[in-house]
């Protein structure tokens, strides 16, 4: 196929790219670079088949002529940051929302087809867990709001205009060239200080981890049945089987950094414990219907890619935490 990735330099943008490209795929990836990294696509930059565009989705006009005789978009450009969407609105609106519209629009002048990367954000704070897909729509977050809105778009544009969309609300996805979320965060501070840990929340926060392998498998695998079975449009979610706690992931990170008596410091900011407002305290997707259609399952638990995740994250940090002050004593967990 001939296709394009939306956010190809970010971190599930870079690892879709390179696979795109090694089942033999002509991929054009398409990054404004505010969040993505070229060094993402290092190993590709030169491949047969790969052609980079920097430009902003915001601005059409500077892409949209390469949706001509293209099949697929993978739109994954989005601002990441739960965290970020509350202090910052107006910039998720537009990065995750105004962005899409374009995308559905150049998707529409030039027939293309529309994989989605949504989010479980969508659901907010579940009713039934694990959750499915037909779980009412409830998001708690600005990001998870401009994914819901996004989604109806899409759902939209297929009803209106006859366009084909797929819809994948992702887990929490973490593997090589991660450059957010808890690993990565307790990663670079425990680099500042490697006797502390300071937590947001209180450590109960439980979800779903998936490796970025996994989801990528999973992405090709739910496009491939909707392809086959010729539907206009379909919604999965991208999950694990299973769920671990944010204290666990701050084990397995001071593990990985050989680390000893680190105190943890927890700093919920609501009462039931969550770290940030709009944190989803407890996720765990059903991932039933995908398995059911596709076949897929995935092949690491929660735990199991978290500590995957924070030993690779090391390696390309290509630093561990140093202890040469003096070190605390006696070091508990507490809360303030």
């Amino acid at each position: 196929m001939k296709v394009i990735v939306t956010g190809a330099a970010g971190f599930m943008g870079s690892h879709l790219v390179d696979r795109l490209l090694a089942q033999g795929d002509k991929v054009i990836g398409i990054d404004n670079l505010s969040a993505g990294n070229l060094k993402n696509l290092e190993s590709v930059a030169k491949a047969k088949g790969f052609i980079f565009i920097k430009a902003d989705l915001l601005y059409p006009p500077a892409w949209v002529d390469v949706f001509k005789r293209t099949e697929v978009v993978f739109h994954f450009a989005a601002n990441p940051e739960v965290r970020h969407s509350t202090r910052h609105p107006l910039e998720h609106y537009h990065q995750n929302l105004t962005a899409t519209m374009n995308v559905l629009e150049a998707a529409r002048k030039y027939n293309v087809k529309v994989v989605f990367a949504s989010s479980s954000t969508v659901y907010g704070d579940p009713e039934v867990i694990p959750t499915p897909e037909s779980h009412p729509i409830k998001p708690i977050s600005i990001y998870g709001a401009t994914k819901a809105a996004a989604e109806l778009l899409c759902q939209t544009y297929t009803r209106l205009y006859g366009i084909k969309t797929l819809i994948l609300r992702y887990a929490n996805i973490v593997g090589p060239r991660l450059g957010h979320g808890a690993i990565y965060d307790f990663i670079e501070k425990l680099k500042r200080n490697p006797y502390e840990l300071e937590i947001l929340g209180d450590g109960t926060q439980r979800k779903s981890y998936l490796h970025v392998n996994d989801a990528i498998e999973a992405t090709l695998a739910a496009l491939q049945y909707l392809i086959e079975i010729g539907k206009q449009t379909e919604t999965y979610n991208i999950g694990n089987t299973d769920w671990t706690t944010i204290k666990e992931i701050a084990d397995a990170v001071v593990e990985a950094m050989s680390l000893q008596g680190v105190g943890y410091v927890y700093k919920p900011v609501t009462p039931d414990g969550r770290g940030w407002p709009g944190d989803v305290k407890l996720m765990l997707l059903d991932i039933t219907k995908i398995t059911r259609d596709t076949g897929w399952k995935p092949t690491k638990t929660s735990l199991q890619a978290v500590k995957e995740t924070a030993r690779v994250l090391l390696r390309e940090s290509g630093s561990r935490a140093s202890r040469s002050r003096t070190p605390f004593h006696n070091r508990v967990s507490r809360e303030t």
